[in-house]
């Protein structure tokens, strides 16, 4: 709302590339895990996030949106007067005796900035948050590229609307529904595990890849 879109989106985008990218490879590392224990595991944990969404979307205010929409501005706001605060304090440390700059330095400078400020509050809000566990729950069952792809995917998404929509996607978009539907999605992931057995699936590649090999040592 306050400063260039696509430099807020690229700042975002970046904190959120690099936390999916951290969280991908920290679930794959599990794979060292017997793959029975991280798909039941993953399954479980869905199902309780699934549940833990459903209670706090229930029980939410239906203002809960603009509560939160406050509390961005005010943190926003916050950071910006320190800025402004620095700023001061060194023009009257005799900074501003300085050469005047060229608009392209200080356009650079600016841009810059926030980048910077968009990169670092997003990660830090983001660190820890439920979208970087399921990542990683995610790199620990299933082919890390495709979770980096899809993960990045969905927060340029979420991103891109919020950067185009600004106030009146703060404002207008329901978090108690947008919370209730992230709970039935969870569910649903944990309810596929009953149909997509991914445990025999493996287990029969392992069985025809050892046969496969135990023929061609017979041969040979």
């Amino acid at each position: 709302m306050r400063h260039s879109r696509l430099t807020v989106f690229s700042g975002a985008m970046g904190a959120l590339a690099l936390m999916t990218v951290l969280s991908a490879c920290l679930g794959w590392v599990t794979q060292v895990i017997p793959r029975a224990v991280t798909y039941y595991l993953s399954t479980a944990l869905f199902a309780l996030f699934g549940l833990k969404m459903l209670h706090e979307g229930w029980t939410m205010s239906p203002n809960e949106g603009q509560e939160g929409f406050e509390e961005a501005q005010a943190e926003v706001a916050k950071r910006e007067g320190e800025l402004d605060a620095s700023k001061f304090e060194m023009l009257e440390g005799g900074g501003g005796g300085a050469a005047p700059q060229s608009e392209t330095r200080k356009i650079f400078l600016f841009t810059s900035r926030i980048f910077i400020e968009a990169f670092t509050l997003t990660f830090v809000a983001e660190w820890g948050d439920r979208s970087q566990l399921t990542t990683i729950i995610l790199g620990a069952r299933e082919n890390i590229a495709g979770v980096i792809g899809g993960g990045v995917l969905g927060h340029a998404l979420c991103t891109g609307i919020a950067v185009i929509g600004g106030k009146i996607v703060a404002q207008r978009i329901s978090v108690r529904t947008v919370t209730l539907i992230g709970g039935v999605v969870f569910l649903l992931f944990a309810l596929s595990a009953l149909f997509i057995n991914d445990i025999e699936s493996a287990n029969d590649s392992d069985e025809d890849g050892m046969e496969i090999r135990k023929y061609e040592n017979d041969g040979n």
